[in-house]
């Protein structure tokens, strides 16, 4: 049985990582950031790994690890905040690869300019499709703390990069 869940885990983050590591960087705002995150909720995954009753919990124990852990990086000192660094996408047949990349660039700039609780909650709720409840609950916090910062930095990103919300009624 200790080989198999081994193995499971194994598969789990040759997997899963890509998709963790996406997530992350929307988190963090920095590659470097978002893969030490992606790390160090790996390694707490794997120490549990032989208490959890499914492998199939392997990304949900995963990814709430990744939460808990941001949450704790912001209630440290500020540290000086660099460049983000570039994640490879795959690209969808037939769309516009230019205008797809002028989108992301535009939403990293913006995401960028959140405040990081703001950056987190934007992500949970809408990249990770949470409800108000869920992203409380995995960012330690308030249902009410996550309206607000959602509302907030909604405006925020309006504000800052209206091409994005013209981007969005086009595809709708």
């Amino acid at each position: 049985m200790a080989d198999s869940i081994d193995d499971q885990f194994r598969e789990f983050v040759r997997t899963r990582s890509p998709a963790l590591l996406r997530t992350a960087f929307l988190l963090t705002g920095d590659r470097h950031l978002a893969e030490d995150l992606v790390q160090d909720a790996l390694a707490r995954t794997h120490r549990g790994r032989r208490r959890l009753d499914d492998p199939g919990h392997f990304e949900a124990y995963t990814r709430t690890a990744m939460y808990h852990q941001q949450v704790s990086w912001w209630r440290r000192r500020r540290v000086a905040e660099s460049l983000p660094g570039e994640l490879a996408d795959v690209a969808q047949p037939g769309s516009d690869h230019a205008r797809r990349t002028e989108l992301k660039l535009a939403l990293h700039q913006a995401l960028a300019q959140l405040t990081p609780r703001q950056r987190a909650v934007l992500v949970v709720r809408f990249f990770e499709d949470r409800s108000e409840a869920e992203a409380a609950n995995l960012l330690q916090c308030s249902v009410g703390t996550i309206k607000s910062q959602t509302s907030k930095a909604l405006a925020r990103m309006r504000e800052i990069a209206p091409e994005l919300l013209s981007a969005v009624m086009e595809e709708a």
